[in-house]
């Protein structure tokens, strides 16, 4: 099965070897695919690549590393990783549908998002704090360079 990224999306996240959990609204899917391989086939259905969306975002955001990216820029689809996006076991969360995370102890943290689906990630509370501030301020500077074109 074939997976876009969209915003029914929550987060899809690694499985076995090569295959990933896809959450969204009311389903749960298994994808024969990395959950890394998802996210590059997104970029390209939305008409880039996840090396031109990476690179812009690092260019914006003065990043090197676990970098969030757009994944489609007229509806602000901003994910990002949770660890090194080439690791096997980085997830990729939608910012957008994040309500709150909480720390269930140092090295796992729950996301619950606007729907109050709750998943658990092998992910520190601070490192998703930093990813959360870091995508947000993405998601912040794409919005006033479109309010300037659009002005």
């Amino acid at each position: 099965m074939k997976y876009e990224f969209n915003k029914g999306t929550l987060a899809i996240v690694p499985n076995e070897e090569n295959s990933c959990l896809v959450y969204e609204d009311e389903e749960r899917y298994i994808i024969s695919d990395s959950a890394f391989h998802v996210m590059e086939e997104s970029c390209k259905y939305f008409g880039s690549t996840y090396a031109g969306r990476k690179d812009s975002a690092k260019e914006i955001l003065g990043a090197e590393y676990k970098v969030p990216i757009v994944i489609e820029d007229t509806s602000n689809m901003v994910v990002f990783p949770t660890t090194s996006p080439l690791s096997k076991d980085c997830a990729w969360i939608s910012l957008n549908r994040v309500k709150k995370f909480e720390k269930i102890d140092s090295n796992n943290t729950k996301i619950i998002f606007d729907n109050n689906k709750e998943i658990i990630i092998d992910c520190s509370y601070r490192s998703i704090e930093n990813q959360i501030s870091r995508a947000s301020r993405l998601d912040f500077i794409l919005r006033k360079h479109k309010n300037k074109i659009n002005s």
